[in-house]
């Protein structure tokens, strides 16, 4: 089970791992928090007054088509998409809209998850770390959520009216735009005589807080990095072909960094670390 914020956060993060878990016959199943309903239009190609008016259903769409791309199962929480006020971060004192989903009280927002987790029966759930990967308010409270579900889902006087009780084995946040990633992909890039997007990224980035040695997993799944941006272009309103998502050539992707990586952070089964599969100790 991977719990993301918005559709087209599971083409973002972690896609070509899923993509990789299915086609070894493992059940996975998506579980969207929110329908990404105040969400900009981030292609330039779709910004549209027509599409800005009816990017709930466009974007839910979306979502269908890459879900089918990945060959995941996928399940909306049913919450509404915060926003993003600009210059927002956690205690800001800035205000969200009154139905945002970072508002809902985070055992009421976990209730539905609980109830997927008891029905689905996941070993393994992935989700975001502590600061939601990057700070949305959305992807914050998906990490609270998720880790609240994890760890009431397997309790049977938790949640009571949430279905038999189910406890999943491993929980693990997703780790995307690390440093060593960056750099790697970076000299790949002056290495092959292009313009890496990443120049001004690295010279002028604060990483002090850069997780990447937090990394416990890494999966190798650079076979399916075509699938993982076929998914993300089936989001179309949020990703643009010709963009920054696509300026690094999937073969130099391959060739420099072939995983995507994760951390261990909870278990109820013995590991040893470093992994190369979420589902090591459970094979």
């Amino acid at each position: 089970m991977c719990v993301h914020a918005h559709p087209d956060d599971e083409s973002s993060k972690g896609a070509a791992t899923m993509a990789r878990y299915v086609r070894e016959g493992i059940e996975v199943l998506v579980v969207t928090c929110t329908g990404g309903e105040r969400g900009d239009v981030l292609n330039p190609k779709m910004d549209r007054p027509e599409v800005q008016a009816d990017l709930p259903r466009i974007r839910t769409e979306e979502m269908d088509r890459a879900r089918e791309i990945l060959g995941v199962k996928q399940h909306w929480l049913g919450f509404t998409d915060s926003g993003l006020p600009e210059g927002w971060l956690p205690d800001s004192g800035i205000g969200l809209p009154e139905d945002a989903f970072y508002l809902v009280p985070t055992s009421r927002a976990a209730g539905p998850l609980v109830e997927i987790m008891r029905s689905f029966r996941p070993h393994v759930v992935t989700t975001y770390d502590e600061e939601g990967g990057y700070p949305h308010p959305d992807h914050v409270k998906t990490h609270k959520v998720s880790v609240e579900a994890f760890r009431a889902a397997g309790d049977p006087e938790r949640y009571i009216d949430r279905g038999e009780a189910w406890q999943p084995l491993k929980l693990y946040y997703s780790h995307s735009f690390g440093k060593g990633r960056i750099e790697a992909l970076h000299h790949g890039m002056l290495g092959a005589g292009l313009e890496s997007p990443y120049a001004d990224w690295l010279a002028g980035k604060d990483w002090a807080r850069d997780k990447s040695e937090r990394v416990t997993t890494r999966v190798e799944c650079a076979e399916y990095f075509p699938i993982r941006d076929e998914a993300l272009k089936a989001h179309a309103t949020q990703v643009d072909p010709d963009g920054f998502w696509f300026a690094v050539p999937c073969e130099i992707q391959q060739k420099f960094w072939p995983t995507e990586d994760y951390e261990l952070v909870e278990s109820h089964i013995d590991y040893r670390l470093p992994e190369d599969d979420l589902f090591a100790g459970l094979r």
